[in-house]
């Protein structure tokens, strides 16, 4: 099995807590290759891998990324997100030829089951399987040419790199992504749903489980997904019960102090497993939790509203995020 992951130093260790989960919950799988695309990693973290590595007697090798712009040759905005999120889009000309299938795996994700189901998953001859983000609003669907097509969400995805490499299908992603003058609300991930609708197959949501699962009932998730494809309420059940990749969308991520998601504690187990054991957790976040645990508890009995004032705050938020990066960027330079 073939797994990529892309990362910062900023995200190092958590990406390593996503591998020791892999690690732990595969280990009847023969063979397991870990892909890092890094951006600028430092020697220690990539000794930290090393050790991780050694541990499990596992492979995982590091390609060092010092410039996402010799693979795209536009500008592009990633909404406050580092760029190293495009590099995905990249994955068929920076890992080897021979690689002919891959699973890539956002860092905010931890793996709970066996892998091997999904590994050798027949994609009915897609290049690509992912999972369906029901919560995508129409709005965005519409832009995008997918007003009848389901929305995917990328932090799993199942490439056929052999096929996306002879039907240059990483090309056709970038011009889109390009056509669109490098801003989409949600970056690389909409100009693979743009690029690619109609040729994606659908995973199972026990392969990307997050918090909408338990924040609206199914009848609201189906609700959004009017004139096109659905899972069914057995299908989103099997995910709620027994999940297999847990996805840490959203702000409530297990590394902040205060949060309370109810994966929380898998995280924790298998950062512990790992060199950055010692990682201390975010803070400055225990006020916002206070506040958003009240606010889940109050907007529970109205799953519609809710929806649609969450819909409103994520373009602010991401707004404030793409400032707060750029002036970053500003003293950075200066």
């Amino acid at each position: 099995m073939n797994i990529a992951y892309t990362t910062n130093e900023l995200f190092a260790a958590k990406v390593a807590a996503s591998i020791c989960s892999v690690f732990e919950n595969n280990k009847d799988m023969e063979e397991i290759v870990i892909y890092i695309i890094g951006e600028s990693l430092s020697d220690k973290t990539i000794e930290n891998y090393d050790k991780l590595s050694r541990k499990y007697k596992r492979d995982i090798r590091i390609i060092q990324l010092d410039d996402i712009n010799k693979y795209l040759d536009f500008d592009f905005d990633t909404s406050g997100w580092s760029q190293i999120i495009v590099a995905r889009l990249a994955l068929d000309q920076m890992l080897p030829e021979e690689i002919e299938r891959i699973l890539y795996l956002d860092g905010d994700t931890i793996n709970i089951a066996p892998l091997n189901e999904l590994w050798h998953a027949d994609m009915q001859g897609a290049v690509l399987g992912a999972c369906i983000e029901a919560t995508a609003d129409m709005k965005r669907r519409i832009a995008l040419g997918m007003e009848t097509i389901p929305y995917i969400n990328s932090g799993v995805l199942l490439m056929d790199l052999k096929q996306w490499r002879e039907q240059k299908t990483g090309k056709r992603i970038l011009e889109f992504y390009k056509e669109n003058n490098g801003k989409l609300v949600s970056c690389d991930q909409d100009a693979i749903n743009g690029a690619l609708k109609g040729n994606i197959f659908y995973l199972s949501p026990r392969y990307n489980f997050y918090n909408i699962y338990w924040t609206y009932p199914y009848k609201t998730l189906k609700k959004r997904m009017k004139n096109t494809f659905y899972y069914s309420k057995a299908e989103v059940k099997s995910a709620i019960d027994s999940p297999a990749i847990i996805h840490y969308l959203g702000e409530e991520r297990p590394w902040r102090k205060g949060n309370r998601h109810k994966y929380r504690g898998e995280y924790e187990k298998y950062l512990q497993k790992t060199p950055w054991k010692n990682e201390k957790m975010e803070e400055g976040w225990k006020l916002y939790f206070v506040f958003w645990n009240i606010f889940n508890v109050l907007i529970r009995p109205f799953p519609e509203l809710r929806y649609q004032i969450i819909n409103h705050l994520i373009p602010v938020m991401m707004k404030w995020r793409s400032k707060q990066l750029k002036k970053k960027k500003a003293i950075t330079k200066g």
